[in-house]
């Protein structure tokens, strides 16, 4: 007999789905269904598990209902055995860098377009060994994200205040993925920016911008004494449920000059359909000098394990650990990012 708590059973369901990608909107059903079952109060949950009536709880289908069925009789879930079976080829190894990476700096929770509410995404990288989280959902001109506006933002600055409380001494920082509009400018008020531990800047829409123009765009928001990182570089897709996208035309040396001379990190994002910036301008950038930030741009728990990723590309560019802002401890890393509003 297999001793699975049904809860855990669920969940785990949902982490490997979503660390397998393209399936991620069929986790979250796992995991509100465990949200579900954790809601209920022990005499309440005694009675649907005695009636055997879970499909009766809002949420809970017959797949998810199976599931619990299975484990509350000590049966291996036959759905969590087959997931287990066909994600059993991801490499979570990548050798002494990845056990370097002290936080992740680029994440979404379910407050823009993420799948999962901020307490999951801390439990996710806790249980990774992290030491901080930067929450960087997305900035209000990216409406198709939800966007945060500046009032909602400020909301989860407190709800992020609060949680930090609890979790301690792990760190969650505040951030943004602050869209770079046309002219260069970061989508959000300037004060809100200045209040926040990390400024991801990223281009997201007129992707087929002209060269020269999307240069002076990129350039313009590196320079800003707001940002911090330049988030997926070329904006290219190589794979996944959107298609593929050509990378967007600009010239690379001044803007990786750009971020050296400002001290900016360039990013490398480490989902699987990005995988951005290709080899060629991560090794230009790397003999330029820049610094780096390993960013899973995670939008479910188990993507935060997509760092393997961008760790393998970073070594293969022979990129120092120490480039990389974080493998950094908390402390290092905000004084470099309040460096730059100095």
């Amino acid at each position: 007999m297999t001793q699975i708590d049904p809860v855990e059973a669920l969940r785990e369901i949902a982490y490997l789905m979503e660390r397998a990608g393209g399936q991620t909107r069929k986790a979250t059903a796992f995991r509100k269904a465990a949200d579900v079952l954790t809601a209920l109060t022990p005499a309440d949950r005694a009675v649907v598990d005695a009636a055997r009536s879970w499909t009766s709880l809002p949420g809970i289908g017959e797949s998810t209902a199976k599931v619990i069925a299975q484990a509350s009789d000590g049966i291996l879930p036959e759905y969590l055995a087959s997931v287990r079976d066909e994600t059993a080829s991801f490499d979570s190894q990548a050798g002494p860098l990845l056990g370097a990476i002290r936080g992740e700096l680029h994440s979404h929770t379910d407050a823009s377009d993420g799948y999962s509410p901020l307490p999951d995404m801390v439990d996710a990288a806790r249980a990774l060994g992290r030491e901080y989280l930067a929450v960087t959902d997305h900035s209000p001109n990216l409406r198709v994200a939800r966007g945060l506006d500046a009032s909602r933002l400020r909301a989860q600055l407190d709800d992020i205040a609060a949680l930090n409380r609890e979790v301690a001494p792990f760190r969650i920082l505040t951030g943004i993925e602050a869209d770079i509009l046309d002219d260069g400018a970061l989508d959000q008020e300037p004060g809100l920016l200045d209040a926040l531990d990390l400024v991801v800047a990223s281009v997201h829409s007129k992707l087929r911008m002209d060269a020269d123009a999307m240069t002076s765009r990129m350039v313009a928001a590196i320079a800003n004494p707001r940002s911090d990182i330049l988030g997926h570089v070329t904006g290219r897709l190589i794979a996944g449920g959107r298609g593929t996208r050509p990378q967007s035309a600009f010239d690379a040396e001044v803007v990786f000059e750009a971020c050296r001379h400002f001290g900016k990190a360039v990013e490398i994002n480490s989902r699987p359909e990005r995988l951005d910036p290709p080899d060629d301008l991560l090794a230009l950038a790397s003999e330029m000098g820049c610094l780096f930030a390993i960013d899973t741009d995670a939008h479910a728990p188990g993507q935060l394990e997509w760092t393997v990723h961008g760790v393998r590309k970073a070594m293969a560019a022979g990129i120092d650990a120490d480039r990389i802002v974080n493998t950094w401890p908390v402390e290092r890393l905000l004084d470099w990012t309040a460096s730059h509003q100095n």
